[in-house]
């Protein structure tokens, strides 16, 4: 009984504003034409917000108008060129009240007077907002039921840079910026194609972020696109500050060490795997893009190999293919050796190791943990560390530590060699990511070389190889083309192949359109 009474008071009271959308109540606050109470709903929403500026104005002699923007994502000089100055000198369009009442305000503001190129309306309050707080410039007029956006944005932004973590030696200088126009315009310059597809989304409850998912029409796949699509609109969260939000809410594992998603602030780098069937996520506001699906093997590539001649860019592979097994098992392999296998050293090795572990109170495992923990400290803080500083505090450190280490007999000599090159040997990867998941996967490995040796090693690389069996990036077998095995596949894994002789697309992202060249190309390079 007085839940109904005090509905019916609610009813009485005029709960529901002129503002509501009568047939559908549940709809946001709509503009009904009169000014003060127009912008009295706006200031509501946008009350302590001392950025936002109401510039009051009469369009012509007569008309109330005003101007609402964002002091510092705005063009002024554009707002006072191109949209005041038009709107007060147009006052021959106004007349009289006739003339006014049957004529379209909008329209002809927006046709005929106002000079910027990038016009919208609409009359929904919270969609003005938005708008107004992602940098467009609001006109609201009396006698108006409709806003009028005008795009007039600008913005401190970074200068296009050599990327900081991708450098190359042969290739484009250009990295991506934190600003997403940019960054697209970057892709565009190297596309000119209108299979070239960018769709905008927008992800976040208040960062509203705008996202931009780009691939080439006719050759993605379109239920990876759709993946995508899907994936990145199930989003719901209060904001995304960097493209790792987006990367760990896609993963498809998502408590796997391995990343399941490139992040590149390299346009070549990015515009090379759309070529190749994949898919990119852009983001506004971080400088690095996502790509996906992704597969292991294609993290071990750099965009370099790609412009080097093929002879060399396939030895590189194999060394990075070499130290990716240092960095992940050279401190098990000693580990391992020196507590249960000491007959596999040659006798000499095995006398010099012997000696300088002569003074060391530890076991092989605590000391090697102990100095891959240090290791891992100083690389920390140097990155952490201002960048002049932080260079001499990693080199500096490891030395004096280390030297200081061995003549305390706290570690063996050979142990430190043997960080060291680990070290070395982590740094090599193009993925800072997956360095990452080496450098994390060796500490266990460590453990299992500590209690089993030699076959706790075994053990877990059998078991990582397994486990990567299993992963998949948007549907794509993590270790393709080698699980499954595809023969075709192998000219870009192991060794790359001459141009001319990559005539099809990897057959995992580019099957629907998997030729990339013409035969008779390929065909005049091999009779040469």
């Amino acid at each position: 009984m007085l839940k109904s009474i005090f509905q019916w008071m609610k009813q009485f009271a005029g709960t529901d504003t002129p503002h509501k959308d009568k047939d559908n109540p549940q709809s946001s606050i709509k503009l009904i034409g009169n000014l003060t109470e127009d912008l009295h709903q706006i200031k509501l929403i946008l009350d302590n917000c001392s950025d936002i500026v109401f510039h009051p104005f009469q369009i012509g002699t007569r008309q109330e108008a005003v101007l609402i923007f964002l002091d510092g994502l705005v063009n002024m000089q554009v707002i006072d060129s191109d949209i005041l100055q038009p709107l007060l000198k147009c006052e021959e369009m106004f007349q009289g009240d006739a003339t006014f009442r049957y004529i379209d305000i909008k329209n002809l503001l927006m046709k005929q007077v106002i000079s910027v190129a990038q016009t919208d309306s609409g009359n929904d309050v919270q969609q003005i907002v938005d708008h107004v707080l992602s940098g467009d410039t609001v006109l609201l007029a009396d006698q108006m039921e409709q806003a009028i956006f005008i795009s007039a944005k600008e913005w401190d932004k970074r200068a296009i840079e050599e990327p900081a973590t991708e450098p190359v030696i042969r290739g484009p200088r250009e990295g991506f910026t934190e600003n997403l126009r940019t960054n697209t315009s970057l892709i565009r310059r190297r596309l000119k194609t209108p299979q070239l597809k960018m769709e905008a989304i927008k992800v976040g409850r208040l960062s509203k972020t705008d996202i931009v998912i780009t691939y080439l029409s006719g050759i993605a796949m379109e239920p990876v696109v759709s993946e995508v699509r899907e994936r990145l609109n199930q989003i719901d969260i209060d904001a995304i500050l960097e493209s790792g939000y987006i990367e760990e809410l896609i993963k498809d594992s998502p408590f796997s060490l391995f990343p399941q998603a490139i992040n590149t602030e390299r346009p070549d780098r990015l515009v090379g795997c759309l070529l190749e069937g994949q898919v990119g996520i852009i983001i506004d506001n971080t400088p690095f893009a996502l790509i996906v699906p992704v597969t292991f093997y294609g993290m071990l590539n750099a965009s370099e190999d790609y412009y080097q001649n093929f002879l060399i860019s396939s030895v590189i592979r194999w060394l990075r293919m070499a130290f990716l097994v240092v960095a992940l098992l050279l401190p098990s392999i000693y580990i391992a050796i020196t507590t249960y296998h000491q007959e596999m050293l040659p006798t000499v090795l095995l006398l010099s190791v012997a000696s300088s572990r002569e003074t060391v109170p530890f076991p092989a495992i605590v000391e090697a943990f102990l100095m891959e923990i240090s290791f891992e400290g100083l690389r920390e803080a140097g990155v952490r560390l201002p960048r002049p500083v932080g260079q001499a505090v990693s080199i500096v450190g490891a030395l004096v530590i280390g030297q200081a280490a061995v003549q305390a007999g706290i570690v063996s000599a050979p142990l430190v060699i043997i960080v060291s090159m680990t070290g070395i040997a982590s740094f090599i990867f193009p993925i800072f990511s997956q360095a990452m998941a080496i450098r994390m996967l060796r500490f266990p490995m460590m453990l299992l070389a500590g209690t089993l040796g030699l076959y706790g090693i075994f053990m877990g690389v059998l078991f990582l190889l397994i486990y990567m069996l299993k992963i998949r990036s948007f549907g794509v077998p993590y270790l393709s083309p080698m699980a499954p095995a595809n023969v075709g596949d192998f000219k870009d894994v192991f060794v790359r192949v001459p141009w001319w002789s990559m005539k099809n697309r990897p057959s995992q992202t580019g099957k629907k359109n998997s030729q990339r060249m013409s035969n008779s190309l390929r065909s005049r390079f091999q009779k040469q």
